[in-house]
Formats: structure tokens, sequence, C-alpha cells
């Protein structure tokens, strides 16, 4: 049997990690980064998020589309789904709190002049604000930064430790353009403290599990 959801609109939703009852959509694909670029152009239609509810089959909207707004991916930390605001009119990103039909809380504000929008995003496994392009960036709860590499990407942080995925590619014939009898590609897990020296290193891939439990495959 397929059921539908109360408001179709064809949007495609996916799941929020860490959890069994929603999934969320964007309106379109902006982020905080592309707001810059929009308001060259004279500005930007604004977004909405919308989370897609599978017990009631309710889609529920925090707010209504604004110029120059939009909203990043939600995150599941301890109950609350978790996302932020960006409103490049007021110049603020804003993380709200938020369960569907029982509360929906401002937790803190940011000027956009004083983070980097570019990868602007929430990690858990509890909350925190991060960016990440030549280097890490955490504005929230605490401040920290240093360098990062190019080809890692942060996944979480838990215990006073960050854990990094990077990929590596080995066996690839660069002067041929393809892959060799040798070739072989996989993630490997890094784990550092906010200072930025490496804890450890192992080959693997970081997954979260929909009882929030997270996984090195």
């Amino acid at each position: 049997m397929v059921r539908r959801f109360k408001e179709t609109e064809g949007r495609y939703i996916v799941k929020i990690l860490g959890q069994d009852r929603l999934a969320f959509a964007h309106s379109d694909t902006n982020d905080f980064y592309d707001l810059i670029e929009w308001s060259k152009a004279g500005g930007y239609q604004g977004s909405i998020l919308m989370f897609f509810d599978f017990d009631s089959g309710n889609v529920y909207k925090p707010f209504t589309k604004k110029r120059n707004v939009v909203y990043s991916n939600p995150v599941y930390v301890g109950g609350f789904y978790y996302f932020l605001q960006g409103d490049y009119d007021e110049k603020k990103i804003i993380l709200y709190r938020y369960i569907p039909e029982k509360s929906l809380e401002k937790v803190t504000e940011l000027r956009t002049e004083k983070v980097n929008l570019y990868n602007l995003r929430i990690i858990g496994d509890s909350v925190h604000i991060i960016s990440q392009e030549d280097s890490f960036e955490c504005y929230y709860p605490e401040r920290i930064s240093f360098p990062m590499e190019g080809k890692e990407t942060v996944i979480f942080m838990e215990d006073d430790k960050i854990y990094f995925e990077t990929w590596v590619e080995e066996g690839w014939d660069d002067e041929k353009g393809c892959a060799t009898d040798q070739y072989n590609y996989y993630h490997k897990v890094i784990t550092r403290d906010y200072k930025g020296n490496t804890l450890s290193e192992e080959v693997g891939s970081i997954y979260q599990a929909s009882d929030g439990t997270w996984w090195i495959a």
C-alpha cells in the first residue's frame, strides 16, 4: 500500500538521521553562501523548510517563505529537531530548537559577518554550529578553529573529540585517465582534539543509525 502525506508537492524528502518520525525537504537547493551571490542580482525569493511526519502524515512548515531567508538541513539531538535560519537582510544566522505542534524556540543567533557562510551547518552529537573550507570553524557552543585538509569532512563532535572523514583513491592512472587493476577507493576516519591534534586514524566510514548511535563501517 502506498500512503500519501496530507500535502503533496513533489518534493524529494530526506529522513532525519537518529530518529524514525520525520523527514525533511527544502523548497529549493540554495544555501547560506548563495545569499551573497543573490544579493548582487537584487535578492532572493526565499525558501521554506518542511518536515514530513511518517506517524500522522502531516507536513509542518515552521516558517512561511520570506525574501532573502534560507535554512540548513535539520538534525535530531536529544529529542529535539535543530535547524539554522539565515536572514540576509537582518544579517543573522539563528539556531532554532523545534518539536512539531509543541515548541519552536530560538537557541542562539550569530551575525553573518562573524561566520564563514560556506558549508555552514549543524552537527551533533551535541549541537554545534560549524563551517569548513580551508579550516574547521566552530561558532557554537564554543569557538574552535584550526586548518584542515581539502579532502576532509567533519561528521560529528563528541566527548571533546572531532570526527572527520577523508577519502583515499589508490591505483588511478593519471596519464591514461582511468583506473588500474589495483584501483581502490575507500574512506578513513580521523579523530582530532579541539586544537587540531590527530588522536587516531583508521580505515572506515561513519554512519548514524536510527537510534542515534554512530557506527564505523
